[in-house]
């Protein structure tokens, strides 16, 4: 333990402007995706022919590696301009599968009973969407959103090979100098960004998890 103190003594400056261009950089993304998945999600429930194409596109983006995707997003014309808003767009991409298939399991999962009784008593489409399955789906849908961030968190340390800052920047700089106290310094800190956001995020879950009903 004496690196981490002497270590985070002499570069605790340059280690928490990292962190927080992390934190941005992984808001932002976790954001755009929340405005693109949760609308997605929503409208796949309602057009079950899209299904196939929205679900599977958001699949195959799953299965390209973080650097490639990076890569392919700078000839972009407007993203290559600025290395942080190829990240952003890279790390919104890979937020989209989670946050799309779990708004969608989440209404769909809601009770057919419920929902017929709420359309019976005279509920439009917009208030049973508001006022009946997101309410009820909400946990289910911040369980997407819980995966959507640690899976960013740790992706975003990509983001440093293509200029775009964060914590990855210690952890390519302890790399290419075979240094591990620049490693972990980059390391640690990401982790433990995961890890409160994980806990974090599961303690609303939790909160917003409907109770069980014991007959």
């Amino acid at each position: 333990m004496i690196w981490s103190f002497n270590f985070l003594s002499q570069h605790r400056s340059e280690i928490y402007s990292l962190t927080l261009d992390h934190i941005f950089l992984v808001g932002s993304s976790i954001f755009l995706a929340l405005c693109i998945g949760l609308p997605l999600g929503i409208v796949l429930t309602r057009q079950a022919s899209l299904q196939k194409w929205v679900l599977g596109s958001a699949n195959v983006v799953q299965t390209i590696p973080s650097l490639a995707l990076f890569g392919f997003l700078l000839p972009a014309p407007w993203l290559g301009v600025r290395a942080d808003r190829i990240a952003i767009t890279a790390l919104t991409l890979y937020a989209l599968l989670p946050i799309i298939r779990n708004t969608f399991v989440g209404i769909t999962g809601v009770d057919p009973v419920l929902r017929e009784t709420a359309i019976g008593m005279g509920l439009t489409d917009r208030q049973l969407l508001f006022q009946l399955e997101l309410p009820l789906a909400s946990s289910v849908i911040l369980a997407g959103l819980r995966v959507a961030t640690v899976t960013c968190v740790g992706v975003a340390t990509i983001a440093a090979a293509i200029g775009a800052g964060g914590l990855g920047e210690l952890i390519f700089r302890g790399v290419a100098t075979v240094d591990n106290s620049l490693i972990l310094s980059g390391a640690i800190p990401a982790a433990l960004l995961a890890v409160t956001a994980d806990l974090g995020l599961g303690l609303i879950e939790r909160w917003l998890r409907p109770p069980v009903q014991t007959a």
